[in-house]
């Protein structure tokens, strides 16, 4: 949450605090990356239900990028780093389709919501920011993947709550 203050913050407050979220947000978003990366590596694989929280690993990096870009007002080498690492997480996790595809549903489906749109929005801006016709390409792609994604979701959540199965222990 750290990292995502300095996108309104900053038009709302004097930028240091925005600053002061922003630096907080990157180091520990580098800390848990590390630990998260590790934890994959070396030790045992993670049960399905936890298999979309993955996921979560776009958004630092996508929202860092619109935040960072909001705090110093243009594109530079550090927000290109961010942008470029979460589309590479991205991607990463894209070419996984087949493992996640078979994951039945979750309430943990809900984590590729949010990684899904701040990709989005961060892709968008740099189109914006640079008019290059490849991330116009890849908007549009990356909001028809989003939408389809939170539509599934919620089916899957409305289905799943009508059948008693949101909520329950285990």
């Amino acid at each position: 949450g750290n990292i995502l203050v300095p996108v309104a913050g900053v038009t709302h407050a004097n930028a240091e605090i925005s600053w002061f979220f922003f630096s907080v947000g990157i180091i520990l978003w580098i800390v848990l990356f590390a630990i998260v990366f590790y934890r994959l590596i070396f030790h045992e694989q993670l049960m399905a239900k936890f298999l979309p929280t993955l996921f979560i690993l776009i958004a630092p990096p996508a929202i860092g990028f619109l935040a960072y870009v909001k705090l110093t007002g243009g594109l530079d080498s550090f927000a290109r780093v961010l942008y470029y690492f979460g589309l590479f997480t991205a991607f990463m996790l894209f070419s996984m389709f087949r493992h996640f595809k078979k994951v039945p549903f979750f309430v943990s489906w809900w984590a590729y919501t949010f990684p899904m749109d701040a990709l989005t929005i961060s892709t968008l801006l740099m189109y914006k920011l640079t008019g290059y016709v490849l991330f116009k390409g890849l908007s549009v792609i990356f909001l028809s993947m989003t939408s389809a994604v939170i539509l599934m979701v919620i089916y899957k959540t409305i289905t799943a709550a009508v059948e008693g199965k949101v909520c329950v222990p285990e």
